[in-house]
């Protein structure tokens, strides 16, 4: 008798609570350094004496971010349906770039879809 009760409002709240994709709210353009994020969350390390340290990183698949100019930090993130430009970025770990993509905020990450990176 509980189990028939309580089934259907597991249910509804299994719906209601349920993640939703999330939409890109804009384009965006930043510059700053592409940082390998454990070293950087873990240790604050960046900058030229860190570089070999975020290209190995970066190269062995662990999350990569972008420091801009103005201290912001953002998580780079893969377009599966064109993973080049994403590609490009970990191959500039360490150093100053310019990266477009589409900008994604949820719960409190905000990530950016990379389109396209350019070294400066």
């Amino acid at each position: 008798m509980r189990l028939s009760f309580f089934a259907p409002i597991a249910l509804a709240l299994g719906l209601l609570f349920h993640a939703s994709p999330t939409l890109a709210q804009e384009d965006i353009t930043v510059s700053g350094e592409v940082l390998d994020m454990t070293c950087y969350l873990h240790k604050g390390s960046k900058g030229r004496r860190h570089r070999a340290c975020a290209e190995m990183c970066a190269e062995k698949g662990l999350p990569i971010g972008i420091l801009t100019d103005d201290e912001e930090v953002y998580l780079l993130i893969e377009d599966h349906d064109g993973p080049e430009p994403y590609a490009a970025a970990v191959k500039l770990a360490g150093k100053k770039v310019s990266i477009r993509g589409k900008k994604y905020t949820k719960g409190n990450v905000t990530g950016i879809m990379v389109l396209e990176a350019t070294a400066k």
